[in-house]
Order: C-alpha cells, then structure tokens, then sequence
C-alpha cells in the first residue's frame, strides 16, 4: 500500500529547509485543520509563503498542492465528527450564495467521478450482477437511501435481490443466513463508515460471496474485502453527506445492467404499464 503523506514528511524531515519544517511540523501536529486549508492559507499559518507551500508538496512527489490535500483529507475522512464537519464546511463554503456553492461542489464531484472511476472494474461489477445466484444490497446510515434506490430498480430487473434492512445488527445478519458462494453482496459506505455496515460486509465475504464495495477510497475498510470496487467520492458538507455523485454512479450501473438484460426489462415494463394502467397508478393527463 502507498505509504501514507504522513509517513513521507517525517521520513523526508531532514532534508527540508526551514520553511519546509514549519509546513512540515504544522501538517504533522494538526493534520486535520491542514487537510481543509488552502496553500495560502497554510502558508499565513506557518508564515511562509504560498509558493513555498506549492514546492513542499512537490517536494514530497506529488503533482501540486490540491493532490497532497486531497492525500490529507484521505487520512481523517472517516474520522471527522459532526463538529468537526460544520467547522470544516465554513472554510470550504463561502459567500452568500449557498444553493451555487452546494450544487457547484456536487457538480465537482461527479465530474471528478467521471474521471476516477475505473471503467473495467464498472465491467466487472456489472458481470458479477448478472451471473449472481442472489444479490443482496446494504447501506447504513446515510448510505442506507442509496441501498434502497438501487433496491428499488434492482427488484425490477431481477428476481433474485435482497434488500438488508439495517434496523438492528441482529436483524442483518438473520437476513443474511443464507448467504454464500455464488451471491453477490452490494456494500455501500462511506466516511464515518458504520461498523454495523462493516461487520455484515465482513459476514458475506468470510462465508464465500462476492462483494461490490460501493466506497469511497482504497483506505475505505471495505476495499480489502471487495471482489469489485467502486470508488466514489461521498463529499461531507458540514453535517450533510453530498449523494449526487454516488446516486449517479447508482444511475449508470442501473441502466448497465438494464442494457445486457433489454429483452427481459422491456417485458417487465411492458407488464408494469397493464397494472398501473389497470389500477390507475397513475393519474391522467388533463388532455386524456
């Protein structure tokens, strides 16, 4: 595993200059007021300036400023409390205009997905779906919305899914009896990540399923247990968790699977219209 920014500043410590060791001791005695800070802001801090900031990080290898930021954030995302998160977010969230500040951050987010997702692991994820004998799908917390969306259209393409409600950890694991080689276990966590979500996401592998790991980050406790992993990012706004980029990964794996199985989905759908037209599901149109 790549060793930690943390690990590289003490080990790199000697060769810095004198500026360099006041950004250095700073990181590595308040690494978590660091991570949120901008290179001029850190720089103010330390009393240096921000040009000496941009080489520090170059110095430690990496491709600027924002790459080592985002290595410190990697560190204490799962680990930020509420309090924590509100006092972050007043730094990362400025001015009056709170609904463009919001929805840039999530546009960010999904174009930083677009990126970083990688492509075989998508096709893979999508392979295990389709040749699954059981598809059992759990999200805690938070994350327990996104659980139930991709549940919710799941149950439509397939006849083998198993929503694993979270209301207690006895619960989850009862539901989870029957579980083994050959089903397909859909984890979906992110920061702070629920031991109750992990322990279960523990169960499915010890006893021989595949595991999607829906997460955000290698760091995540997920990923050592994940056949396939998909990593995305979940942003933290104060003491809200942004869903738009994972709810749009949700999306895309939808309609993937939807794609390999198009005959059969056309004939749900198609029963599907009859009964909502049967019982008027729906209401008409004024024009109808």
């Amino acid at each position: 595993m790549k060793q930690s920014v943390l690990h590289t500043i003490r080990a790199s410590m000697d060769g810095f200059s004198k500026g360099q060791k006041r950004i250095a001791d700073y990181i590595l005695n308040n690494y978590d007021k660091a991570a949120f800070m901008t290179a001029a802001r850190l720089g103010q801090t330390v009393q240096v300036s921000e040009s000496t900031v941009v080489r520090f990080a170059a110095e430690l290898g990496y491709s600027g400023y924002p790459a080592m930021q985002k290595a410190l954030q990697e560190i204490i995302r799962g680990k930020l409390t509420s309090v924590q998160r509100i006092q972050v977010s007043q730094d990362q969230i400025t001015g009056d205009d709170i609904l463009a500040a919001v929805m840039q951050r999530d546009m960010d987010s999904i174009h930083t997905a677009i990126e970083q997702i990688d492509r075989g692991e998508f096709q893979r994820t999508v392979e295990l779906l389709l040749n699954a004998q059981h598809i059992y799908i759990l999200g805690v917390r938070s994350s327990s919305f996104l659980a139930g969306y991709l549940n919710f259209y799941f149950h439509l393409l397939f006849k083998n899914v198993i929503y694993v409600q979270n209301t207690a950890a006895g619960e989850i694991y009862e539901q989870m009896i029957h579980i083994g080689p050959g089903d397909v276990m859909v984890g979906i966590s992110f920061p702070r990540y629920s031991n109750m979500g992990i322990h279960a996401i523990q169960l499915a592998h010890d006893r021989g399923a595949d595991v999607v790991a829906i997460t955000d980050s290698q760091m995540s406790p997920l990923y050592p247990l994940a056949t396939t992993a998909l990593l995305v990012r979940c942003e933290a706004l104060a003491y809200v968790d942004s869903l738009a980029a994972p709810l749009s990964l949700m999306n895309a794996l939808i309609l993937a699977v939807g794609r390999r199985k198009r005959d059969e989905v056309a004939h749900v759908f198609s029963e599907m219209e009859q009964v909502w037209s049967k019982y008027s599901i729906f209401g008409k149109a004024e024009d109808e």
